[in-house]
């Protein structure tokens, strides 16, 4: 029941479409098996003296006085009922092939925007290719089987009960003798689809492995070339494809074994139901044209049997597919169980005790952190790498949620407000921005899709990008190519900024995204920050003093605790980790001024 409610679960909205095509799916296997009854009846009733397997209705339709007239409604019947299945067939697949492209829809749909509502913490630990797989070649593959293979094994069931029923009208004990191999590959399907199951796991377990490595391949390709790193890649790759390959090929030679076993048993059923029928035939129990049918609708039982393997096999498959995709859906949403509590916010910030652990590490990388921030202040966070400066933003815009202590704004706790309210309000210009292959223009308007040109220009002007882009050959039409890789760091991070600086933010946060710009730009940025947007509270975390000491307040982190407090002039004063930042920084750009001088 729980495989059927896994496969049955994402019909629901479309299933009429599939009850419909089911329906004209059981009258087209009625009429599949009357054709071997047509030659019956022209074998043993028109030319012989034995009765028509006909029903009885199309017997009546058949009648005449001569045998060239019965022959000729034979005929006329025939291709009758050949027209009619002609439509019925188009009929059922445009019916079966909208129902199966709505499911696929659907669940792609509703699968990719799980996705977007996970969880920080589960992205971060989620592998980039594996997820791609499972939205893509693991969605396409139950699409086939919903598609195809479920379709098939309705045709199967069909035509097998009603080739039984004209079997058993005709003669019982061939009717056995003709269906003797039928629970004999029933069982084998079993064994093998038992076997295939777990085969299919590690195919799509190796498959999904390539694909990562072939993606962070592609992406970091810049890298790899930087360094001279081709050879290792290729051979990584190569491994990857070789176990994927070996994996495939055990499922191959399994595959192998049920076909080869299954068209022997087969074929050994033919031999069987031919021998027994010219046994009868000769005997007088068995009309010619009677044998002639079982044979005929032998064939439409045993071949279709024969594609239970197949079925068995992309059952297999699909059950491992759909397995994957529950372990996605199975995520809880972070946006479940949030407040619909959505305050305008001015941009008062308090931390009160907060700490904070990730989950896979008991030990805390903040430690009872607590400062206050006024709305239209700006504050700059400066710290050794890995002190912590841009996990406390992440608590700040909730990307992770601290264990001890309370994060107020406006006097409010963050997690009474609601996430998107809250991360709307606050903007986030991070060191690494990402950017989409698209025009100059069109990256800038990502963050407000009805943003004018005027706009567009004047937040680019604040962001000191304005002169960069007029000189680009399409100037703000210019393709920025995937992820940015046609602009520099520098002009990446200003672009990030111009798009953050569309629309009016009570909060915005540098997360040491001025780091790939040079000193004058990053003074400049400041400054035209201060004068347009001076009742916005502004962070900036960085590592550059330079940057830090125009700040209203610089707040001095050290192993996830607050150290130090104070302005500029302040901190240089008195002895820390920030005035030793400042005397090893002041000497590198003395020592930099002095090699400029000389040269």
């Amino acid at each position: 029941m729980k495989q059927i409610n896994r496969f049955t679960k994402w019909m629901k909205g479309s299933f009429h479409l599939y009850l419909g095509g089911l329906f004209i799916i059981f009258l087209l296997q009625y009429f599949r098996t009357l054709p071997p009854l047509f030659v019956q009846h022209i074998i043993d009733y028109v030319f012989g003296v034995e009765p028509s397997n006909l029903p009885g209705f199309m017997q009546r339709w058949l009648l005449a006085d001569t045998v060239q007239q019965q022959l000729i409604l034979v005929a006329v019947v025939s291709v009758l009922f050949t027209l009619i299945r002609v439509v019925m067939i188009f009929a059922q697949r445009v019916l079966l092939a909208k129902f199966t492209e709505q499911v696929a829809y659907g669940l792609r749909n509703t699968l990719y925007k799980h996705l977007q509502n996970l969880s920080y913490h589960y992205h971060t630990n989620a592998e980039t290719g594996d997820l791609i797989q499972r939205v893509t070649t693991d969605v396409d593959t139950y699409r086939m089987f919903v598609g195809e293979q479920f379709v098939e094994v309705a045709r199967m069931t069909f035509l097998l009960i009603f080739a039984s029923y004209q079997m058993l009208q005709m003669n019982v004990t061939m009717t056995f003798i003709s269906l003797i191999i039928a629970p004999i590959i029933f069982t084998i399907a079993f064994v093998y689809f038992m076997n295939v199951k777990r085969i299919f796991t590690e195919v799509e377990e190796a498959e999904g492995k390539m694909t990562t490595t072939l993606q962070e391949g592609v992406t970091g390709i810049r890298v790899v070339k930087a360094f001279g790193n081709e050879r290792h890649e290729i051979e990584k790759f190569r491994n990857d494809s070789e176990i994927f390959r070996n994996q495939s090929y055990r499922l191959v030679k399994l595959m192998a074994f049920f076909w080869g076993g299954t068209d022997a048993l087969i074929f050994a059923q033919y031999a069987l139901t031919a021998s027994f029928g010219i046994y009868f035939v000769v005997q007088g129990t068995l009309g010619t044209g009677q044998f002639i049918a079982f044979l005929a609708l032998l064939g439409l039982i045993v071949w279709p049997i024969r594609q239970l393997g197949r079925i068995i096999g992309d059952f297999g498959k699909t059950v491992v597919a759909l397995k994957r995709i529950d372990e996605i859906m199975d995520q809880s949403s972070e946006h479940e169980g949030d407040s619909d509590f959505a305050p305008t916010l001015q941009g008062n910030i308090t931390f009160e005790g907060v700490s904070f652990h990730f989950e896979d590490d008991p030990n805390h990388l903040l430690k009872n952190i607590s400062f206050d921030v006024k709305a239209g202040e700006t504050v700059a966070i400066i710290g050794r790498t890995g002190s912590g400066k841009s996990t406390l933003i992440s608590l700040l815009i909730r990307l992770l949620e601290h264990q001890e202590g309370r994060i107020l704004i406006d006097g409010h706790p963050i997690e009474t407000i609601n996430k998107k309210a809250l991360r709307k309000q606050i903007g986030l210009i991070l060191q690494e921005p990402f950017l989409y292959s698209k025009t100059v223009a069109e990256n800038i308007r990502i963050m407000h899709r009805e943003a004018d040109q005027q706009t567009i220009h004047s937040a680019a002007r604040l962001a000191r990008l304005h002169d960069d882009i007029v000189n680009f050959e399409e100037g703000y039409e210019t393709l920025v190519g995937e992820r940015g890789v046609t602009l520099s760091g520098g002009q990446k991070q200003r672009l990030a900024i111009a798009r953050m600086l569309l629309k009016d933010k009570p909060v915005l946060v540098f997360d040491d995204s001025l780091s790939a710009v040079d000193t004058e730009t990053d003074r400049q940025i400041r400054e035209a920050l201060s004068d347009t947007w001076r009742d916005t509270t502004v962070f900036i975390i960085t590592h550059r003093i330079t940057t830090a000491m125009e700040a209203d307040r610089i707040i001095v982190i050290d192993q996830g605790q607050v150290v130090q407090q104070g302005s500029h002039d302040e901190l240089i004063k008195a002895e820390g980790l920030y005035q030793s930042l400042w005397e090893i920084q002041s000497q590198v750009m003395d020592e930099t001024l002095k090699e400029g001088e000389d040269a």
